[in-house]
C-alpha cells in the first residue's frame, strides 16, 4: 500500500518532557519528515526506484517495529541527565531514527540470509519483490527479488548513515557519536557473518554462539544505543561504563529470549515462523547448551534427534520440529536459558544502581530491561555465577559473561 505523505504524524517538538510521553510517536514524526526528503530525493533520481527500493524502506521502517533501539537511546539519554537544550533532543531524535533505519538494513538482509519468508507477519521484502516481479512460477522473479531486497537494505543504511553525518552536535559529541556509530555498524556485520559462519561449519561451540549473540544482538540492540544517550549528554566514564554494562547484560538476555521465541513462540506473536533457527541449524547458545548437557549425560537418544534434525531444513516436518523441542526440554536446555535470562536481567539491574541515575528515566530503563528479556518484573537478587560482563570502552572483544562459566560446570 502507498503512504500518503501529506499524513504527517502530530509535530512533537524539541521539548523533552513531550518526547518523554511516547518516545516512539517522537521518532515516529522525525522519520516521517526524513523519509519524505529522501522519497523525493529518489523521484529525482528514477521514479522507479523510487517505488521499487526507496518506498520499501519507508513502508518498512514506518510501518512496524517496537522502537526499542531508539527508546534505549532515548532514555540512556534521559537517564545521564540530558537534554539540556532543543538541540541536543533533536540530536536524541534524529539518531534514533537513524537507528530504525539501521535495524531495517538489518532485518531485510538477515532474511534474505536465511531465507526466512515471513516478517512481522507479512511477506518478508525479498518474497514481495519476487511476487511483485515474477512473470511465472518458475521465472526469474526470485532472484530479483533477492537481488532487490539487498539494495532496499542498502539504502536504507545509507539514509542511516546521512543522518549521523547531517545531525547537528557539538565537535567533542559528534566525534564521540560517530565513533560508537562506526563501531557498531561493523560490530552488527560481524555479528551476522558469525551467524552464517556457525551454520555453514555447523559448528557446535558454545563460545561461538555466545559471541555471536553479543555482536549480532546485545551490542546492537542495547548497549550501543545506550552508549549513544550517554553520549549525547556528556556522561562521564563512570556513568557510561554503569549505563553499558547494563545494556551489555540486558542485550545478552533478549538474545536469549529471542532464541526461545525463535523455538517455542507463537508465530501469532512474533510475527515469524517458529523453529527457523532448528531448519538452518543455528548456532544459538540454546542449541549449544543442549548438545553440552546431552553429551555431559551420555544421553545418545537426545543427541541422535539433534544431530538428525538441527540444519534439516525445508525436509523437516512439524513432527521433526517438535522431537527437537523435546530435547531441548528433556535435556534441561530450555530450563538453564530461562534462568539465564533471570541471572542476567538481575545483573542489569545491578550495573544500574551503582550510579545515581536520574528518576523517572532510570525506572524506564528498568522496565525496557524487563520487557526486552520477557519478564514482568526483575528477579529477586541471587548471587551472580563468575565475572559480570563490563563496558570494554568500545573494543569489540568482550569478557567472559556469566551464564558461560555457568555452563562449564
Amino acid at each position: 500500500m502507498r503512504r500518503t505523505w501529506t499524513e504527517a504524524p502530530p509535530v512533537t517538538g524539541g521539548d523533552p518532557a513531550v518526547v518523554d510521553t511516547d518516545v516512539g510517536a517522537a521518532v515516529g514524526r522525525v522519520l516521517h519528515d526524513i523519509l519524505r526528503e529522501r522519497l523525493a530525493a529518489a523521484v529525482a533520481i528514477d521514479a522507479g526506484f523510487a517505488r521499487g527500493v526507496g518506498e520499501r524502506v519507508a513502508r518498512f521502517t514506518l510501518d512496524g517495529g517496537k522502537r526499542m533501539r531508539s527508546r534505549f537511546l532515548w532514555w540512556g539519554l534521559r537517564a545521564c541527565g540530558g537534554p539540556a537544550d532543543t538541540e541536543c533532543t533533536e540530536a536524541a531524535l534524529r539518531l534514533g531514527a537513524g537507528l530504525e533505519l539501521i535495524q531495517t538494513c538489518a532485518l531485510v538482509h538477515d532474511d534474505v540470509m536465511d531465507g526466512s519468508s515471513v516478517r512481522r507477519g507479512r511477506p518478508a521484502v525479498h518474497v514481495d519483490l519476487a511476487a511483485q516481479y515474477r512473470a511465472r512460477p518458475d521465472g526469474p522473479g526470485a532472484t530479483f527479488g533477492t537481488g532487490a531486497a539487498i539494495l532496499v537494505g542498502d539504502l536504507a543504511l545509507a539514509w542511516a548513515d546521512d543522518i549521523v553525518a547531517t545531525t547537528r552536535m557539538p565537535a567533542g559529541t559528534a566525534e564521540h557519536v560517530r565513533g560508537l556509530w562506526q563501531a557498531m555498524r561493523s560490530e552488527m556485520v560481524a555479528g551476522q557473518f558469525l551467524d552464517l559462519y556457525g551454520q555453514r561449519t555447523g559448528s557446535r561451540s558454545m563460545p561461538l554462539a555466545v559471541k555471536t549473540a553479543t555482536l549480532k544482538s546485545a551490542l546492537y540492540s542495547v548497549e550501543r544505543p545506550l552508549a549513544l544517550g550517554a553520549a549525547l549528554a556528556g556522561a562521564d566514564q563512570r556513568t557510561t561504563r554503569a549505563i553499558c554494562s547494563a545494556g551489555r547484560c540486558a542485550g545478552i538476555a533478549f538474545q536469549l529470549r529471542d532464541d526461545l521465541l525463535g523455538v517455542f513462540g507463537d508465530p501469532g506473536h512474533t510475527g515469524k515462523p517458529s523453529g527457523d533457527d532448528i531448519r538452518e541449524g543455528k548456532v544459538t547458545y540454546l542449541l549449544t547448551v543442549a548438545r553440552a548437557r546431552a553429551e555431559a549425560t551420555g544421553n545418545r537418544a537426545l543427541l541422535q534427534i539433534l544431530d538428525t534434525h538441527v540444519g534439516g531444513g525445508a525436509a523437516l516436518t512439524e513432527e521433526d520440529l517438535e522431537r527437537v523441542r523435546g530435547a531441548l526440554e528433556a535435556s534441561g536446555a530450555r530450563d538453564l536459558v530461562e534462568t539465564k535470562i533471570r541471572r542476567l536481567l538481575a545483573q542489569s539491574v545491578r550495573h544500574l544502581d551503582r550510579v545515581a541515575f536520574a528518576h523517572p528515566a532510570a525506572a524506564h530503563l528498568r522496565e525496557m530491561f524487563c520487557t526486552a528479556a520477557g519478564l514482568r518484573a526483575v528477579p529477586a537478587p541471587e548471587a551472580p555465577a563468575g565475572t559480570s560482563p563490563a563496558y570494554d570502552g568500545g573494543r569489540t572483544s568482550g569478557p567472559v559473561h556469566p551464564f558461560v562459566e555457568a555452563s562449564r560446570r
